[in-house]
């Protein structure tokens, strides 16, 4: 955890929340992207695409991305936490679905550098049951959270320490959306 940001924010709020207070014309774009990506009419529940942002950004050691989406996912999937935490850490021997595993190796290989994608990683995930919609908007999900983790982190937001922050934003989150935290 850091101490304070790079630039004088005008707030003390946390993580992207802080950034949009602070620049409020990236706020309606950024907000209406993750409503859309995370929350909007997809084959994938809001907790599996909330899922695939936590993953990659704990894994990217994003601290209030990786606490705020393993939350938001949490709170909209059957087992909760445990479920978050075994598929973050290792998502080869959780017990989550072939094509969440799959989805989840090719947010892998995208957060590592988009073209690590393969043909293979593509097969698999279609052999596990992926669409191709699902596999766009996992490959749009996992790059879009390797620019907004670089975001947070970039400009050393503050992300609280403990777990009860996130939750309480969960319940906001998947009760009123991403449009609800806009300024």
């Amino acid at each position: 955890m850091r101490g304070m940001p790079h630039i004088s924010l005008g707030n003390d709020a946390p993580g992207i929340v802080g950034l949009l207070l602070y620049r409020q014309e990236t706020a309606r774009p950024f907000s209406e992207l993750a409503e859309f990506l995370l929350r909007g009419s997809n084959t994938l529940t809001p907790g599996e695409r909330e899922l695939i942002a936590a993953y990659v950004s704990r894994r990217n050691e994003c601290d209030f991305c990786g606490a705020s989406h393993a939350a938001f996912a949490a709170a909209q999937l059957p087992d909760g936490m445990p479920l978050v935490d075994l598929a973050c850490d290792d998502p080869a021997t959780a017990p989550i679905s072939p094509k969440m595993r799959a989805l989840l190796a090719i947010a892998e290989l995208v957060r590592r550098d988009g073209r690590s994608v393969t043909e293979e990683a593509i097969a698999a995930a279609r052999a596990a049951g992926a669409t191709d919609l699902e596999l766009h908007d996992t490959v749009l999900i996992a790059a879009a959270f390797c620019m907004l983790n670089r975001y947070v982190d970039g400009l050393a937001t503050f992300a609280p320490p403990d777990a009860e922050h996130y939750a309480q934003t969960a319940q906001l989150i998947v009760k009123e959306g991403y449009l609800s935290v806009l300024p």
